[in-house]
């Protein structure tokens, strides 16, 4: 079993128990590669790219594990014709990526300082009126993009702040998974909401479906939040109609490429505000992921995995 980026050690230490594993980051082509020659399993996280060219040197590979929900790394594709099974852990890491939505609207709605020493009256008074937020929460409209396990996740936490949410999906979801969020064709969603939150999944036919067109119709006060994946949106689209609607907000977690250049069009945009893909990052979520080994123990064992991707 060959795992290329960092796991957790009790999953890892899980494994070990049943089979010999070896670590080695996917950067260290020379040894990675003398590894995957003989490997039955490959366990990735975020950034191993499977392909077809991996999957040329690693004619044993049986299986290959997630940690973690999105699969745009791996050729599904490829893996199916090599008979190679992936798995991955979709609900893993939800709570976390919804809480840190909410983290970043919180900074966005909710300006704040702490004080580290005392201050005269005048300050005092200025600092609260300057900081004094125009809205609350329970005042802006919220409209998630993709109601799936991320997107329901951040319509039943906006329930908690009063806020109106709407979706847009294009499948069709039961009532009861809705939370309260209704749904409402793109066009209507993108021009009511006050917030716009992208959870859209990873299929390669998302690949820039956040575009120009798409962000013509958001309101010039629109707060943006992306913590789905870089490719979702046209991040150049989204610089453009910043610069052009200095009352706008985006609040981005995720880009493309990661990490990304001093080119990249989102950096000195003083509306933009970017962070190295955190939403996810908690010791839970990664715990979580990293117990996608089950799954990867199962496949070897001829036992139907729990999350076959």
């Amino acid at each position: 079993m060959v795992i290329s980026e960092e796991l957790d050690p009790a999953a890892r230490a899980w494994l070990e128990e049943s089979c010999e594993v070896a670590a080695c980051h996917f950067t260290q082509t020379e040894e990675f590669e003398k590894l995957l020659a003989r490997a039955d399993g490959l366990i990735v996280r975020t950034y191993t790219r499977v392909s077809e060219e991996l999957l040329e040197k690693a004619p044993k590979l049986k299986v290959v594990g997630r940690a973690g929900v999105g699969l745009d790394r791996i050729d599904l594709d490829a893996c199916a014709k090599r008979g190679v099974v992936v798995v991955h852990t979709p609900d893993a890491n939800g709570a976390a990526v919804a809480e840190y939505v909410f983290v970043m609207l919180m900074d966005a709605v909710r300006p704040r300082m702490f004080l580290e020493k005392a201050i005269q009256s005048s300050e005092w008074n200025a600092i609260r009126k300057e900081l004094e937020a125009p809205n609350q929460l329970g005042e802006l409209r919220l409209g998630i993009l993709g109601l799936g396990r991320i997107g329901s996740r951040v319509a039943k936490m906006a329930r908690g702040f009063d806020m109106e949410v709407g979706y847009y999906d294009v499948a069709e979801i039961a009532e009861e998974k809705r939370f309260g969020a209704r749904p409402m064709p793109l066009t209507d969603l993108l021009r009511w909401a006050d917030i716009v939150s992208v959870h859209v999944d990873t299929r390669a036919s998302n690949r820039r479906f956040v575009n120009a067109h798409v962000f013509r119709q958001m309101r010039p006060t629109v707060i943006f939040v992306n913590t789905s994946r870089g490719f979702i949106v046209d991040e150049f689209a989204l610089a453009a109609f910043l610069r052009d609607n200095n009352k706008a907000t985006a609040l981005i977690d995720v880009h493309e490429p990661e990490p990304f250049g001093p080119t990249y069009p989102l950096l000195q945009l003083p509306n933009a505000h970017v962070s190295p893909h955190l939403a996810a990052a908690t010791a839970t979520a990664h715990a979580n992921m990293s117990w996608v080994v089950k799954d990867v123990w199962a496949v070897l064992n001829g036992a139907p995995p729990k999350h076959r991707a």
